[in-house]
């Protein structure tokens, strides 16, 4: 019998190639969900999925760019499709953008990070609702920031993204309380991924810097940032909806 956090339950995960999608959906496959994977990069969703499967858990994926509508309808699609229903939804999906001074700062960058961080989570949103809906109900989080919280030097479009984000949780989960959607944020410090590190290995000091303004004096690991999304995903938080919990090592706490 399965008993894990997530146990039986069909979920998708967006932007699943790699960081704190990819850990995600290792950590939701070992508390018992059903993963269906998706983002731009088949070649990873497709290791992935079968290194689940060889674990012993059911994994699917779809190839998708979640700015598109029909992949992110097809990404949700596939969950019902093959598994019958879509029961929760972990929209991870997200970019960082440039470090700029905001007066030197770019259209480009301004139109690439809303399009994916703000248009993309509404796409997504917007197809896990509906098919939930249709099947009784379900949760959901979105992947905020810190930056979400307070705000972070050179990086005006990511800000703005990222309160976006949690003005989207708040906004769904008040309309769909009380028809069995929860709907809730996590925002997480800086945490460990290929985007981290090259960004610490162009910026000398930054880590150390980062380090010192974190009360817990590291980087998240992302399993510790899936690990939170997985709790509020479950049944164990049946009471929580409209919540952004951060996952930061106590850096909003000062």
């Amino acid at each position: 019998m399965n008993t894990g956090l997530l146990a039986n339950k069909v979920v998708l995960v967006t932007g699943a190639s790699s960081g704190i999608g990819a850990a995600a959906a290792k950590v939701f496959a070992r508390e018992g969900a059903t993963v269906v994977l998706t983002a731009r990069r088949e070649e990873r969703l497709a290791e992935l999925a079968a290194a689940l499967r060889e674990e012993g858990a059911e994994a699917a994926y779809a190839v998708g760019d979640v700015t598109v509508d029909a992949d992110a309808i097809r990404a949700v699609e596939v969950a019902v499709s093959r598994y019958g229903r879509l029961d929760a939804a972990f929209n991870n999906a997200g970019i960082g953008g440039d470090r700029t001074p905001l007066h030197l700062m770019a259209d480009e960058v301004y139109d690439s990070v809303m399009d994916t961080n703000v248009r993309g989570l509404f796409h997504c949103l917007r197809a896990e609702i509906a098919a939930m809906l249709r099947h009784g109900g379900g949760t959901i989080v979105n992947n905020s920031s810190v930056g979400g919280l307070v705000a972070i030097p050179a990086a005006a479009p990511y800000v703005a993204s990222k309160h976006a984000v949690i003005g989207l949780t708040r906004a769904a989960a008040d309309e769909y309380a009380t028809q069995g959607i929860r709907v809730n944020a996590i925002a997480p410090g800086t945490t460990r991924s290929e985007i981290t590190a090259d960004w610490f290995g162009r910026n000398p000091g930054l880590e150390e810097y980062v380090h010192s303004v974190t009360p817990m004096r590291r980087t998240a690991e992302p399993e510790e940032i899936a690990e939170a999304a997985a709790w509020l995903l479950s049944d164990r938080s049946p009471f929580l909806t409209g919540a952004v919990l951060p996952v930061d090592g106590g850096f909003v706490n000062q």
